[in-house]
């Protein structure tokens, strides 16, 4: 049986084999990510133990309430990114600008970017949250980071990935090929592999995952569309309607047993709450790469060029037939 195990540093290893042109630096980002998951995993296991449940009364960026775990999480992934030696900087959820990486050393060939806890607002009352992440090579030459290093179309990703802290701990990503799962074995603490090459079941699960409670505030394409998916003809499969509110477990269940996740703009704000930069193209790449689709309704996610660190975009993530039905019913909006 232990002939089988693969740890998490053990697979990158294998792939650093594989493919010649890996290299030691883009190793050491996903090692410290690695590691702040099970950092961040320990804290989000003990919240209610160790005083970091609810707010520390002050807003983020987006005027949103912050989560001690939120501040928490932020912290972890700073410091331990900072000392990799392999980035030039860092763009979070949490942080109105860039963060550089310490002046003292040589910038690193990559920049990453990430969601310390998406849907922290769920923790007070244990529900699963996560981490996103996406890392790209910095386009520019020199020690400057410039805005084109930052402002990248997700088709440029070098790696995606979330952690999802649920009833158990898994670090899912994809470097390019193909997407793979490992859980935390809290006795051991070693992330283990689990899903090899992950693929959106197709036919899958016909579950759909929405924030019905917008409903009115939707344009009539989507609100047809979520009629459409309540009330199927008479010849076509039932579905059903799965939403934790949190982005990491809605998309988690979607790419294990499939139908589609949906966030998607308003009259009001089409633009809709999703962040493309560290929210919504790291889980297009590992949309895509797992066999779904991922669109804004009518774009290819990865194809969008973000106008700003903080850039929303409408999101539809899921099974090929699913998206491209979206699309079609978002089309005369």
């Amino acid at each position: 049986m232990t002939g089988s195990i693969v740890t998490v540093e053990h697979f990158i290893a294998e792939q650093e084999r594989e493919y010649p042109e890996a290299t030691g630096a883009f190793t050491d980002i996903l090692l410290q990510i690695n590691l702040a998951a099970k950092v961040i995993s320990a804290a989000v296991n003990r919240a209610g133990l160790i005083d970091i449940l609810g707010v520390i009364g002050s807003t983020n960026v987006h005027d949103e309430e912050v989560q001690k775990l939120d501040d928490y999480a932020n912290d972890v992934l700073l410091n331990l990114l900072r000392r990799c030696g392999s980035l030039s900087g860092m763009v979070s959820e949490e942080e109105e600008g860039f963060v550089h990486v310490p002046e003292s050393r040589d910038p690193g060939p990559y920049i990453i970017a990430f969601d310390p806890l998406d849907g922290s607002s769920n923790i007070d009352v244990n529900i699963s949250v996560g981490t996103i992440f996406s890392v790209y090579r910095k386009r520019s030459d020199g020690t400057r980071v410039r805005r084109r290093d930052l402002l990248q179309p997700g088709s440029e990703q070098v790696a995606a990935g979330y952690v999802l802290y649920g009833s158990s701990t898994m670090l899912v990503f994809t470097t390019g090929r193909g997407v793979h799962g490992f859980t935390l074995d809290p006795g051991i603490g070693e992330f283990l592999l689990s899903y090899r090459n992950l693929r959106i079941p197709s036919p899958g699960k016909n579950i759909y995952s929405i924030n019905e409670a917008y409903f009115d505030k939707w344009t009539p394409g989507q609100q047809r569309l979520v009629e459409r998916l309540r009330q199927p003809p008479p010849d076509a499969p039932s579905f059903s309607a799965r939403y934790v509110g949190s982005m990491v477990a809605d998309f988690h269940r979607t790419l294990l047993r499939g139908g589609i996740f949906m966030y998607p703009g308003t009259v009001a704000k089409p633009e809709g709450k999703l962040r493309l930069l560290y929210e919504v193209a790291p889980m297009a790449m590992i949309c895509e790469q797992a066999g779904g689709l991922a669109t804004d309704g009518r774009r290819r996610i990865l194809d969008i060029e973000p106008e700003g660190l903080h850039h929303r975009v409408p999101t539809f993530l899921g099974a090929p037939d699913l998206v491209e039905m979206a699309g079609r019913y978002l089309a005369d909006d």
